[in-house]
């Protein structure tokens, strides 16, 4: 058996990862009121069954006015504890470690399922909503993420805590649901973001202005979470490393060296997404186009960091980790073209032979075929990047 660092395990606090293969948090927009569905439980188990090392449930919204969309999962109250148990102990029982982002939309809100078209739900699909009045945009600042979006309700100073607590609280919930890692999304243009951002953020108190003052927001959530998520568990935070709007590398680095202070422990290291503007074009084509982001984070605040953007074979994400520039690597939607892709994978690199890695009910018919040698490649033939043209 061939030794490699994807496929080898990795132990963060008192969790230890199968393998270096993360499924990132992907939204579903099929929730039905914040509840989970049945195929939230399908899609994230078929993950776990495909060997993936960590599944990340999608960004989970922390209070209701946080919903980005009508299909958006919820933690914002108790009742959604039990059914959130239910997707942490299936992936865990295909054997993987079940991981949930927490999320808060803010001015991003309101927003139509993006296969239904772009933009905010008109005042007929808003009126259809029957809590909707309970879905208050909030933003640090009354600015707009653009054109045709509504525009939010700047928080009062004085609401500023209750809205750190949300976090706090929902964090406590992921525990009592048993999920092993929490993840903060503070990216993508979101409510965290659009507080680190000089372009959504003109407050003129403390969490406003200065970069100290901007940060705050982030760094007390980071603490709140921390606070009622237990020590033995992982913390990740997931940022907009260059937003092309003002909050860059450097910036995130003087901030990450911060949350690391403050118990995190990972910084999942994506771009993009403060504004309407769509950044990166001139990467998104590019294999690994966000890699140069987590070496980056990675060498200059000294803490872990997960790679993602077009991770697409076995032998890329092996060498991103063999050349330092991630300790996690995140495989979004080639898991959803493949689900088993962390299996085929492993048999690309020479790893797991037997297909012991999956459950049985996959590992014992492939294992059988492979040992009876029928001649042929599987499905999907292509080896990985260096077989690319």
């Amino acid at each position: 058996m061939n030794e490699t660092l994807l496929f080898s395990p990795l132990r963060i606090r008192d969790v230890e990862f199968k393998n270096r293969i993360v499924v990132p948090p992907m939204l579903q927009y099929v929730a039905d009121r914040g509840f989970p569905t049945p195929w939230h439980i399908t899609n994230a188990g078929k993950f776990a069954a495909g060997g993936a090392g960590l599944v990340i449930v999608e960004s989970t919204k922390v209070e209701r006015r946080g919903c980005g969309t009508v299909g958006d999962l919820g933690i914002w109250e108790d009742k959604f504890v039990a059914p959130l148990r239910d997707i942490a102990s299936f992936i865990r029982s295909n054997g993987a470690t079940a991981g949930i982002q927490l999320g808060h939309t803010g001015r991003k809100g309101k927003a139509r399922r993006p296969w239904e078209g772009d933009g905010t739900l008109s005042d007929h699909e808003l009126a259809a909503v029957d809590d909707v009045d309970g879905w208050d945009l909030i933003g640090p600042s009354a600015l707009a993420f653009g054109n045709g979006y509504f525009t939010p309700r700047a928080l009062e100073r004085s609401e500023i805590p209750d809205a750190i607590d949300a976090w706090g609280k929902a964090a406590a919930r992921a525990d009592q649901a048993g999920f092993d890692v929490v993840e903060l999304h503070a990216a993508h243009g979101y409510l965290i973001h659009s507080f680190l951002s000089p372009e959504a953020n003109q407050r003129t108190d403390d969490y406003g202005g200065s970069e100290a003052n901007r940060m705050r927001f982030a760094i007390e959530v980071a603490e709140s979470v921390r606070a009622n998520w237990p020590g033995s568990k992982p913390l990740f935070v997931r940022l907009s490393i260059e937003d092309e709007a003002g909050w860059g590398p450097a910036e995130n680095a003087r901030l990450v060296r911060i949350l690391k202070t403050k118990g995190v422990d990972v910084i999942d290291c994506s771009t993009g997404g403060l504004n309407s503007k769509a950044p990166n074009f001139f990467r998104l084509n590019e294999y690994g186009y966000q890699v140069q982001f987590a070496d980056y984070i990675r060498r200059e605040a000294d803490i872990m960091t997960m790679a993602v953007g077009l991770i697409i074979h076995g032998d890329q994400a092996e060498a991103i980790l063999q050349d330092k520039k991630a300790d996690l690597v995140a495989v979004g939607r080639e898991f959803i073209h493949n689900p088993n892709w962390a299996m085929d994978a492993a048999q690309k690199l020479g790893v797991d032979p037997t297909f012991s890695a999956v459950p049985p009910q996959m590992g014992y018919w492939l294992e059988k075929r492979a040992r009876r040698g029928f001649g042929g490649n599987p499905s999907t033939w292509q080896k990985g990047i260096a077989s690319d043209s």
